[in-house]
């Protein structure tokens, strides 16, 4: 059986596998409204092959109270015209949702298209608000229910307006639009989110279930208090919505079992007017799951700054095309702050470094050695590489000449670079020895943004939780874009192949005729 549900939550109503029929109803902002003698009707298909001995039905619907009193409205539940339930009244007392499960024995349903209806009693005194509707074989319980959170996550960009009111008073006034976004790629909307900014204000707030409206409070740096209150105004697919804002993306470990294991892409977002960026951001998602990112952001535009930090601590070397081991003069000499130096037997020579973490280099500077000046590089190509497989040449350089011994020489970069964590010296010319030879290299710019913190999956304990920051945001949207369009040709295709089966059981039929 397909996965068959309406959401009436979204808007517009978000169904699959149904068509919907309303008497005496209207849509509110996270619910429909059913007054007395209201009906709903949802035709459903069933595979004709299919032999389903029950069905899972999942009504998730309150009743309005009567003042500070229970309220009353009677349901009764239809199967293709027989009385599954009658009289049934929702639980809860017009406080939250309920979910009302009934099971729907399978002599009740045929080949083809069925109808569920939920019909109101003509004596209700208050307004049934019906949320949600799933229906699933018995054997694959919760199907729609993945299906329908599934469809409603390829939503994750949000914008809200704000309203913001001090303790105690009660008038609301405006506030800034959020914009936020924060995604892990498991499929699940936040139920709560809270952040702090570099200017120390913070926020947290709380969600309805279907994203439309949201509850917390904000404290301003100065520590004033307001509560705060928002109601969504946009939503989208990322990247949709994020043109122009910063999106910090990293590439995440977790640790666990005494080791770090990669764990996929983090994206965070969240733009509250304030126009400082944010340090921590804190989660919980509508699973469950719960998660903390405390933010170190780097500081300056990489290629921009003249006198940016020596990096060279976070680097080791991991490839050498040459060294003189029997005399001590390997590359490992190059990131010490001695006099030894590394000689290749060669005309031509590459070192590979690499950094603890992605960083971004605004120069570098290489010391000429003891000797022989003829040993001197003349001509390189400084290039970087997220995997040590595929690298972007970055500066390139003929000619040059030093004017004696353990002279050190500063190159700039050209440009920005980007964040590399691999970075590789291919020296391809020099004064006209059969060696190469080199006292020193250093290495200046920032690292990367990356994050520490923790995540812990619904009913588990803590975890660690790290990462650094993806390389080529352009790129990692791209990707983005490409894979969310391989999901709906994928789902495409499903629904043609439905359609082809139903096509050719039809001519069976006619066939057998």
């Amino acid at each position: 059986m397909q996965p068959t549900f309406a959401d009436f939550s979204a808007s517009p109503v978000n169904a699959s596998n149904a068509g919907i029929r309303y008497r005496h109803c209207h849509e509110a902002s996270s619910h429909l409204v059913m007054g007395a003698d209201a009906s709903t009707e949802l035709d459903f298909e069933v595979d004709g092959q299919e032999r389903i001995a029950e069905v899972t039905l999942k009504v998730t619907a309150l009743v309005s109270k009567l003042g500070r009193s229970p309220g009353y409205a009677p349901v009764d539940v239809l199967v293709n015209g027989k009385a599954l339930v009658q009289g049934f009244t929702v639980p809860g007392g017009g406080d939250l949702p309920q979910d009302n499960v009934f099971a729907v024995p399978g002599a009740l349903l045929r080949p083809g298209t069925n109808t569920l209806e939920i019909r109101t009693a003509a004596d209700a005194r208050s307004m049934l608000w019906l949320h949600r509707v799933t229906l699933d074989s018995v054997y694959e319980r919760g199907r729609s229910e993945r299906a329908m959170a599934a469809e409603a996550a390829r939503d994750t960009v949000f914008v809200y307006t704000t309203e913001r009111r001090p303790p105690f008073t009660s008038s609301w006034r405006p506030g800034p639009r959020l914009l936020f976004h924060v995604d892990r790629g498991e499929q699940s909307l936040p139920a709560q989110l809270g952040w702090r900014g570099q200017d120390g204000a913070e926020s947290a707030i709380s969600f309805q279930s279907n994203m439309s409206d949201f509850h917390g409070h904000h404290r301003a740096a100065d520590g004033t208090l307001a509560e705060f209150r928002g109601r969504v105004v946009e939503r989208g697919p990322f990247p949709e919505g994020t043109e122009g804002v910063r999106v910090h993306r990293f590439l995440t470990e977790e640790g666990w079992g005494g080791g770090w294991h990669t764990s996929g892409e983090l994206r965070l977002l969240v733009e509250d007017g304030s126009g400082r960026p944010v340090e921590r951001v804190t989660w919980r998602d509508q699973r469950g799951n719960s998660g903390v990112a405390a933010l170190r952001i780097a500081a300056g535009c990489p290629g921009a700054a003249a006198d940016a930090p020596d990096v060279t601590e976070g680097a080791r070397v991991v490839e050498v095309s040459d060294e003189y081991e029997e005399a001590g003069e390997v590359a490992e000499n190059l990131l010490r702050d001695s006099r030894a130096k590394w000689l290749a037997g060669e005309c031509e020579a590459t070192v590979e470094f690499a950094f603890d973490r992605p960083t971004a280099l605004t120069g570098y500077t290489l010391t000429s050695a003891n000797d022989f000046p003829d040993r001197d590089p003349r001509d390189w190509t400084l290039s970087g590489s997220q995997d040590g497989n595929h690298w972007t040449e970055l500066d390139s350089r003929t000619d040059e000449s030093f004017t004696g011994r353990f002279e050190s020489r500063r190159f700039r970069m050209g440009a920005a670079t980007g964040a590399f964590s691999r970075y590789r010296l291919d020296i391809t010319g020099n004064g006209g020895a059969d060696e190469i030879q080199l006292s020193g290299v250093r290495f200046a710019g920032v690292a990367a943004d990356h994050f520490s913190g923790y995540y812990q999956r619904y009913n588990e304990g803590p975890i660690g939780y790290r990462g650094t920051a993806v390389v080529s945001p352009d790129d990692s949207a791209e990707r983005e874009r490409n894979a969310r369009l391989g999901a709906e040709l994928e789902e495409a295709a499903r629904s043609l192949a439905e359609a082809a089966r139903s096509v050719g059981r039809l001519a069976d039929l006619f066939r057998g005729r």
